[in-house]
């Protein structure tokens, strides 16, 4: 794959990638490790809760979108990093055998006012279940390496 830079980001674009089957033991060991709340835990106590049974923590959704970003686009990109994330949204619980994959929009693009070697690109991910549900959301601006920086600027 050829290296992806700033230019290579349409506004308006949409991309489709992933496919990452979450199984109940990797929620468990995510959760022990990181959101050890017992409806991430065990079967029966979200059995318990409004959950209704095992699901993933938001965050452990999370991390599989930035898994999923890597693979797909990120680690072949000219990506310096983020100042952060605008928004998350947790839509709906993700479950044992659930697979996802990412829809991902360019919002907006434009080069950086104070370093003119970089643009800043921004994305809208949906993280969509087999059943074509959203289960998560996330805006975000990414800070990606310009192949030809106006240094007039």
């Amino acid at each position: 794959m050829n290296r992806l830079y700033f230019e290579d980001f349409s506004v308006g674009e949409v991309v489709e990638y992933g496919d990452r089957l979450v199984t109940a033991e990797e929620i468990v060991e995510f959760a022990r490790e990181f959101d050890p709340q017992p409806f991430h835990l065990d079967e029966a106590a979200g059995r318990d809760s409004q959950a209704g049974g095992l699901i993933a923590s938001g965050w452990h959704t999370a991390s599989l979108l930035m898994r999923m970003n890597c693979d797909a686009f990120l680690n072949a990109s000219a990506s310096q990093g983020g100042p952060g994330v605008d928004e998350l949204n947790w839509i709906k619980p993700v479950r044992p055998g659930d697979r996802l994959r990412v829809r991902r929009t360019t919002i907006s693009a434009r080069p950086s006012r104070s370093r003119p070697q970089i643009g800043v690109v921004e994305f809208a991910f949906e993280v969509v279940n087999q059943r074509g549900e959203t289960v998560m959301t996330q805006k975000n601006p990414v800070f990606i390496g310009r192949r030809t920086p106006d240094t007039a600027s």
